[in-house]
């Protein structure tokens, strides 16, 4: 199925959850918000977020600095 990830084309499997994708990456889960579709997803509900068709997903890390 093809999604769209940071405004890239994406071939995912069939069934993928927001969770298995932030951690098929290399996005470290606990520094990185999640944009489906124009709309914020908490962190808890990535698991239970399955993907379709067509989803845009914008993937936004934190950097710290100093």
């Amino acid at each position: 199925m093809k999604i769209t990830v940071n405004g890239r084309p994406m071939e995912i499997a069939d069934g993928m959850d927001l969770h298995r994708l932030v951690c098929s990456g290399r996005a470290n889960p606990g520094r990185v918000i999640l944009v489906l579709n124009d709309g914020v997803v908490k962190n808890d509900q990535w698991p239970l977020t399955v993907l379709t068709e067509g989803d845009r997903v914008e993937m936004v890390s934190f950097v710290g600095g100093g």
